[in-house]
Protein backbone atom coordinates (compact mmCIF):
# COMPACT_ATOMS: atom_id res chain seq x y z
CA UNK A 1 0.00 0.00 0.00
CA UNK A 2 1.38 3.41 -0.99
CA UNK A 3 1.73 6.16 1.59
CA UNK A 4 -0.34 9.32 1.58
CA UNK A 5 0.96 12.82 0.83
CA UNK A 6 1.44 15.63 3.31
CA UNK A 7 0.28 18.90 1.74
CA UNK A 8 1.42 22.24 3.17
CA UNK A 9 -1.52 24.54 2.42
CA UNK A 10 -1.33 28.33 2.91
CA UNK A 11 -4.57 30.07 3.85
CA UNK A 12 -5.57 33.76 3.59
CA UNK A 13 -4.05 36.23 6.04
CA UNK A 14 -7.25 38.24 5.98
CA UNK A 15 -9.03 38.52 2.64
CA UNK A 16 -10.64 35.16 1.81
CA UNK A 17 -10.36 35.91 -1.92
CA UNK A 18 -6.61 35.30 -1.62
CA UNK A 19 -6.97 31.53 -1.30
CA UNK A 20 -5.86 29.71 -4.45
CA UNK A 21 -7.94 27.35 -6.56
CA UNK A 22 -5.36 24.65 -5.94
CA UNK A 23 -5.55 25.12 -2.16
CA UNK A 24 -9.34 24.73 -2.29
CA UNK A 25 -9.05 21.56 -4.37
CA UNK A 26 -6.51 20.01 -1.99
CA UNK A 27 -8.60 20.85 1.07
CA UNK A 28 -11.56 19.11 -0.59
CA UNK A 29 -9.55 16.04 -1.60
CA UNK A 30 -7.46 15.23 1.49
CA UNK A 31 -8.70 12.84 4.17
CA UNK A 32 -7.60 14.88 7.19
CA UNK A 33 -6.78 18.55 7.81
CA UNK A 34 -4.29 19.23 10.62
CA UNK A 35 -5.04 22.71 11.90
CA UNK A 36 -3.45 25.09 14.40
CA UNK A 37 -6.92 26.19 15.54
CA UNK A 38 -9.78 23.95 14.38
CA UNK A 39 -12.43 26.59 15.16
CA UNK A 40 -10.66 29.16 12.98
CA UNK A 41 -10.14 26.67 10.14
CA UNK A 42 -13.75 25.48 10.35
CA UNK A 43 -14.91 29.02 9.58
CA UNK A 44 -12.76 28.98 6.42
CA UNK A 45 -14.06 25.55 5.37
CA UNK A 46 -17.67 26.55 6.03
CA UNK A 47 -17.24 29.67 3.89
CA UNK A 48 -16.09 27.54 0.96
CA UNK A 49 -18.59 24.73 1.69
CA UNK A 50 -15.94 22.14 2.46
CA UNK A 51 -16.75 19.31 4.87
CA UNK A 52 -13.66 17.54 6.16
CA UNK A 53 -12.21 15.80 9.22
CA UNK A 54 -10.25 18.32 11.32
CA UNK A 55 -7.65 17.56 13.95
CA UNK A 56 -5.72 20.05 16.04
CA UNK A 57 -1.96 20.40 15.63
CA UNK A 58 -0.26 23.17 17.59
CA UNK A 59 2.78 23.88 19.76
CA UNK A 60 1.19 22.39 22.87
CA UNK A 61 0.16 19.00 21.41
CA UNK A 62 2.58 18.46 18.52
CA UNK A 63 4.59 15.74 20.31
CA UNK A 64 1.45 13.62 20.70
CA UNK A 65 -0.11 14.49 17.34
CA UNK A 66 2.86 13.74 15.07
CA UNK A 67 2.82 9.92 15.57
CA UNK A 68 -0.94 9.85 14.94
CA UNK A 69 -0.66 11.89 11.75
CA UNK A 70 2.26 9.81 10.54
CA UNK A 71 0.14 6.70 11.00
CA UNK A 72 -2.64 8.25 8.93
CA UNK A 73 -0.13 9.00 6.16
CA UNK A 74 1.40 5.52 6.31
CA UNK A 75 -2.08 4.05 5.84
CA UNK A 76 -2.28 5.80 2.49
CA UNK A 77 -4.49 8.70 3.51
CA UNK A 78 -3.64 12.27 2.59
CA UNK A 79 -3.17 15.08 5.13
CA UNK A 80 -3.26 18.86 4.68
CA UNK A 81 -1.38 21.02 7.19
CA UNK A 82 -2.76 24.55 7.68
CA UNK A 83 -2.08 27.34 10.17
CA UNK A 84 -4.38 30.08 11.42
CA UNK A 85 -3.35 32.31 8.52
CA UNK A 86 -0.68 32.43 5.85
CA UNK A 87 1.92 29.78 5.10
CA UNK A 88 2.40 27.02 7.70
CA UNK A 89 5.74 26.99 9.61
CA UNK A 90 6.29 30.76 9.09
CA UNK A 91 6.16 31.72 12.79
CA UNK A 92 3.64 28.89 13.14
CA UNK A 93 3.91 25.22 14.16
CA UNK A 94 4.57 22.58 11.51
CA UNK A 95 8.31 21.97 11.47
CA UNK A 96 8.20 18.79 13.56
CA UNK A 97 5.51 17.11 11.46
CA UNK A 98 7.22 17.99 8.17
CA UNK A 99 10.62 16.91 9.46
CA UNK A 100 9.28 13.55 10.62
CA UNK A 101 7.32 13.01 7.40
CA UNK A 102 10.52 13.47 5.40
CA UNK A 103 12.39 11.11 7.72
CA UNK A 104 9.74 8.43 7.13
CA UNK A 105 9.86 8.77 3.35
CA UNK A 106 6.48 10.48 3.10
CA UNK A 107 6.04 12.86 0.19
CA UNK A 108 5.73 16.49 1.28
CA UNK A 109 4.02 18.81 -1.20
CA UNK A 110 4.19 22.55 -0.37
CA UNK A 111 1.70 24.87 -2.06
CA UNK A 112 2.48 28.55 -2.77
CA UNK A 113 0.21 31.12 -1.22
CA UNK A 114 -0.31 34.06 1.15
CA UNK A 115 2.52 35.24 3.38
CA UNK A 116 2.32 38.42 5.46
CA UNK A 117 6.03 39.25 5.38
CA UNK A 118 6.40 38.76 1.62
CA UNK A 119 3.26 40.80 0.98
CA UNK A 120 4.67 43.59 3.16
CA UNK A 121 8.10 43.40 1.52
CA UNK A 122 6.65 43.67 -1.99
CA UNK A 123 5.03 47.00 -1.17
CA UNK A 124 7.71 48.38 1.13
CA UNK A 125 9.95 50.13 -1.37
CA UNK A 126 12.93 48.70 0.53
CA UNK A 127 15.60 46.56 -1.20
CA UNK A 128 14.38 43.04 -1.92
CA UNK A 129 17.56 41.51 -3.34
CA UNK A 130 18.64 40.45 0.16
CA UNK A 131 16.45 40.32 3.26
CA UNK A 132 16.14 38.45 6.54
CA UNK A 133 12.90 37.49 8.28
CA UNK A 134 13.21 37.14 12.06
CA UNK A 135 9.63 36.48 13.12
CA UNK A 136 8.78 37.89 16.55
CA UNK A 137 11.40 39.72 18.60
CA UNK A 138 12.28 38.47 22.10
CA UNK A 139 9.81 39.44 24.83
CA UNK A 140 12.40 40.79 27.24
CA UNK A 141 13.87 44.21 26.52
CA UNK A 142 17.46 43.19 27.31
CA UNK A 143 17.25 40.31 24.82
CA UNK A 144 15.73 42.60 22.16
CA UNK A 145 18.47 45.20 22.57
CA UNK A 146 21.15 42.53 22.33
CA UNK A 147 19.65 41.24 19.08
CA UNK A 148 19.31 44.75 17.68
CA UNK A 149 22.92 45.53 18.50
CA UNK A 150 23.99 42.43 16.57
CA UNK A 151 21.91 43.52 13.56
CA UNK A 152 22.90 47.18 13.27
CA UNK A 153 25.64 46.46 10.70
CA UNK A 154 23.50 43.99 8.70
CA UNK A 155 23.04 45.38 5.18
CA UNK A 156 19.97 43.28 4.39
CA UNK A 157 16.38 44.49 4.79
CA UNK A 158 15.17 43.29 8.19
CA UNK A 159 11.63 41.97 8.69
CA UNK A 160 9.80 41.23 11.94
CA UNK A 161 6.34 40.42 13.23
CA UNK A 162 5.35 42.54 16.19
CA UNK A 163 2.53 42.92 18.69
CA UNK A 164 0.53 46.16 18.70
CA UNK A 165 1.12 46.29 22.45
CA UNK A 166 4.90 46.56 22.01
CA UNK A 167 5.40 48.19 18.63
CA UNK A 168 5.90 51.75 19.95
CA UNK A 169 8.52 50.63 22.47
CA UNK A 170 10.23 48.44 19.86
CA UNK A 171 10.47 51.33 17.37
CA UNK A 172 12.03 53.55 20.03
CA UNK A 173 14.54 50.80 20.86
CA UNK A 174 15.47 50.37 17.20
CA UNK A 175 15.92 54.14 16.87
CA UNK A 176 18.22 54.20 19.91
CA UNK A 177 20.37 51.40 18.44
CA UNK A 178 20.18 51.99 14.67
CA UNK A 179 19.76 55.75 14.51
CA UNK A 180 17.83 57.20 11.55
CA UNK A 181 16.86 54.57 9.03
CA UNK A 182 13.96 53.97 6.62
CA UNK A 183 11.15 51.89 8.07
CA UNK A 184 7.79 50.53 6.91
CA UNK A 185 4.94 49.39 9.13
CA UNK A 186 2.47 47.10 7.38
CA UNK A 187 -0.70 46.86 9.44
CA UNK A 188 -3.75 44.62 8.95
CA UNK A 189 -2.59 43.43 5.51
CA UNK A 190 -5.39 42.42 3.11
CA UNK A 191 -8.03 43.37 5.70
CA UNK A 192 -10.51 46.28 5.73
CA UNK A 193 -8.20 48.65 7.62
CA UNK A 194 -5.00 47.72 5.77
CA UNK A 195 -2.32 50.38 6.08
CA UNK A 196 1.31 50.77 4.98
CA UNK A 197 3.12 53.50 6.89
CA UNK A 198 6.38 54.82 5.40
CA UNK A 199 9.02 56.99 7.05
CA UNK A 200 12.17 56.81 9.12
CA UNK A 201 12.59 55.46 12.63
CA UNK A 202 12.75 59.00 14.00
CA UNK A 203 9.64 60.10 12.09
CA UNK A 204 7.58 57.02 12.89
CA UNK A 205 8.21 57.27 16.62
CA UNK A 206 6.63 60.76 16.54
CA UNK A 207 3.84 60.07 14.06
CA UNK A 208 0.29 59.36 15.24
CA UNK A 209 -1.09 56.13 13.79
CA UNK A 210 -3.28 53.24 14.89
CA UNK A 211 -1.33 50.55 16.75
CA UNK A 212 -4.19 48.07 16.51
CA UNK A 213 -4.09 44.85 14.50
CA UNK A 214 -1.42 42.53 13.17
CA UNK A 215 1.84 44.29 12.34
CA UNK A 216 4.78 43.48 10.08
CA UNK A 217 7.80 45.73 10.62
CA UNK A 218 10.43 46.29 7.92
CA UNK A 219 13.67 48.19 8.50
CA UNK A 220 16.26 49.29 5.97
CA UNK A 221 19.61 47.52 6.26
CA UNK A 222 22.85 49.31 7.13
CA UNK A 223 24.20 51.39 4.28
CA UNK A 224 27.18 49.98 2.42
CA UNK A 225 30.45 51.81 2.97
CA UNK A 226 33.14 52.38 0.35
CA UNK A 227 36.77 52.41 1.42
CA UNK A 228 38.84 55.42 0.34
CA UNK A 229 42.36 56.59 1.27
CA UNK A 230 40.75 59.12 3.63
CA UNK A 231 38.51 56.51 5.25
CA UNK A 232 35.09 54.91 4.68
CA UNK A 233 32.32 56.89 2.97
CA UNK A 234 28.69 55.84 2.97
CA UNK A 235 27.50 54.91 -0.51
CA UNK A 236 25.43 57.70 -2.01
CA UNK A 237 26.93 60.38 0.24
CA UNK A 238 27.53 63.80 -1.43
Amino acid sequence: MSQGNLYIVPTPIGNLEDITLRALRILKEVDVIASEDTRHTQQLLTHFQISKVLTSYHDFNKEARVPLLLQVLKEGRHVALVSDAGTPTISDPGYLLINQAIAHGIKVIPLPGPSAFLTALSGSGLPTDAFTFYGFLPRKKAARLKLMDGLKEDKKTLIFFESPHRIVAVLEEFFSVFGERRVVIARELTKKFEELIYGTLGEITKKKWSVKGEITLLIEGARKKMKTPAGPIEEGAP
